[in-house]
């Protein structure tokens, strides 16, 4: 067992130091540079050894990677402001829209995936074509639709997200409502669809229909032979919603006027600023990665079949 959990680290280890090539392979194909940006287009050879844009590509990853593992993401390339300390200012605001958002989604989600996967089969149809629209519709648009209809026709809500100068979104919990659904509700939808499938095929294996059949009720059923089987699954499609909800911070943000992470990638993109791009693109993926890793680890210590004749005492 310890072998195992060894081995699954050192995996997401591997895939997080391949994420990060990834992700500094992206901000290296941007058009221009941050000393183009900074001097107005005319950028010397003294600003570019000043901001290190001239040595090679693998030597500014290496510096990058080996700050990175210290807690070290350098400094803005543009305003030479350490990039934690930018990091740090928006991201309560960020954590905070994507508590809310998961405080919805994470519910939903579970509700969605267990009717999909528990339905009789002349229900499940519809309910699986529902859900796979939701998740279809991108957040810009689903963003574009709750702004039109609550802050547009209803009026009941505000179309701009603006968090108070210096202060929490919480001082105005209504600015979250929208962008926490336009977050919520297509993430929900995509990870039922992953789920559901699980769900369905758990609650027909012959250890859970022998039980539906003896009479035994169907929340003891769920408890005891349902759910067992479900939580690694369960934790790695959460983690992947996370993950995704995360990211999609970036769109939502942008489309609201919210002040958090989203905007800041989005202004660094724009500036060429790649110590910001890079600091701000990674938080998502190793989110997703822990989850995946805690999911292996939850499958291996909880699988019934590490446990002979449990599913037979369970039945009976």
């Amino acid at each position: 067992m310890t072998a195992r959990i060894l081995a699954f680290a050192a995996r997401t280890v591997v895939v997080l130091f391949l994420v990060s090539v990834a992700v500094f392979g992206a901000t290296e194909l941007l058009p221009s540079d941050a000393a183009l940006t900074r001097s107005g287009g005319t950028a010397d050879a003294e600003l570019r050894a000043r901001l290190g844009l001239d040595r090679p590509a693998w030597q500014r990853y290496a510096t990058w990677l080996a700050g990175m593992a210290r807690g070290d993401a350098g400094h803005s390339l543009l305003t030479d402001r350490p990039v934690a300390q930018m990091v740090a200012e928006r991201l309560p605001a960020t954590l905070t829209l994507a508590g809310c958002a998961l405080a919805v989604a994470v519910p939903l989600m579970f509700a969605l995936a267990w009717a999909a996967g528990y339905a009789p089969p002349h229900r499940r149809g519809a309910l699986t074509t529902l859900v796979t629209a939701l998740a279809a519709v991108p957040q810009a648009v689903f963003a574009a639709g709750l702004a039109a209809v609550f802050a547009g026709v209803l009026a009941w809500l505000p179309p701009v997200s603006l968090v108070p100068a210096g202060g929490s979104p919480l001082e105005r919990p209504q600015i979250l409502v929208l962008p926490a659904l336009a977050l919520a509700v297509p993430s929900a939808a995509f990870g039922a669809g992953l789920l559901g499938g699980a769900v369905a095929d758990i609650v027909r294996r012959p250890h859970v229909t022998s039980a539906v059949a003896r009479g035994v009720p169907r929340a003891r059923v769920a408890a005891r032979h349902v759910l067992p089987y479900l939580i690694a699954p369960a934790v790695r499609v959460l983690a992947v919603v996370t993950g995704g909800l995360l990211a999609a911070t970036t769109v939502v943000e942008t489309l609201f006027g919210y002040s958090g992470l989203g905007e800041l990638l989005v202004g660094a993109i724009g500036n060429r600023d790649v110590p910001v791009v890079q600091a701000v693109a990674m938080p998502a993926a190793a989110v997703v990665l822990a989850g995946l890793l805690a999911a292996d680890v939850l499958a291996a210590l909880t699988d019934p079949r590490r446990a002979p004749g449990r599913a037979v005492c369970e039945e009976r």
